[in-house]
């Protein structure tokens, strides 16, 4: 399964979420930190759906980029 994760600049550090999975984030000391580290706090999340029995919920979220002018 794919799911869209953000991944934002915080003031010392990066952080992450995963819109189709509320409540599933994740943070690092860098991009690619926090991104190991949401894709752990992905599966992490997922077993614990399954372990109560929960349904997983589809990648439904799609990312894009918007140019306008400045």
């Amino acid at each position: 399964m794919r799911y869209a994760i953000v991944i934002e600049a915080a003031e010392s550090n990066f952080s992450a979420y995963v819109p189709d999975l509320p409540g599933c984030i994740a943070t690092g000391n860098s991009v690619e930190d926090t991104e190991r580290s949401i894709r752990e706090a992905i599966e992490f999340h997922l077993d614990g759906l399954r372990e109560d029995n929960l349904p997983i919920p589809p990648a439904s979220s799609r990312v894009d980029y918007v140019e306008v002018a400045a």
